[in-house]
């Protein structure tokens, strides 16, 4: 490793490379809210984060974690989980007075119709607006789990009255 009074060590986060500092500073240059979405491989978290100087500040959020405590049996990281959770998150930003908000992805790799546009797509159903393009939303039937198993669409609408009745 290079050492001198003229070489800068980058930063540990960038480094490991799970912050993107150029990406995050246009974000939070933006003054909105964001909805930052996380997964890995088993969970799926959604927050609605505001900037503050002193730490960011958590506003509403729903990960897939909480679905299972109210009888979701499917899997935690597949499109409708990711449907649900992005529903249960926009149900409660609006209960906070939450309208708008952008999408942040951090690091991940977004695939057109994956996951990580299905919470779009839960946000935008729950009544917020975030802007997203229509053709990067997954299909109905794959929001609903038919490509998986037909007795799944029963379950994501009975989730879907669940959260909406909490």
């Amino acid at each position: 490793m290079a050492t001198g009074p003229r070489y800068k060590v980058a930063f540990r986060r960038r480094r490991e490379c799970r912050t993107d500092y150029y990406a995050r500073r246009k974000l939070l240059a933006s003054h909105e809210t964001r909805a930052v979405v996380r997964r890995s491989n088993r969970n799926i978290t959604v927050q609605f984060v505001d900037f503050a100087m002193d730490g960011d500040r958590i506003i509403a959020s729903a990960d897939t974690k909480q679905l299972v405590k109210m009888g979701w049996s499917h899997s935690c990281s597949s499109i409708p989980a990711a449907y649900l959770v992005g529903y249960a998150a926009g149900l409660r930003a609006v209960k906070a007075e939450v309208e708008y908000a952008v999408l942040d992805l951090g690091r991940q790799n977004p695939q057109h119709g994956g996951v990580l546009f299905a919470v779009a797509k839960g946000l935008i159903d729950a009544g917020l607006e975030v802007p997203c393009s229509e053709d990067v939303l997954p299909e109905d039937d794959r929001l609903m789990g038919k490509h998986i198993d037909e007795a799944i669409a029963a379950d994501v609408e009975s989730m879907k009255q669940k959260l909406e009745a909490e």
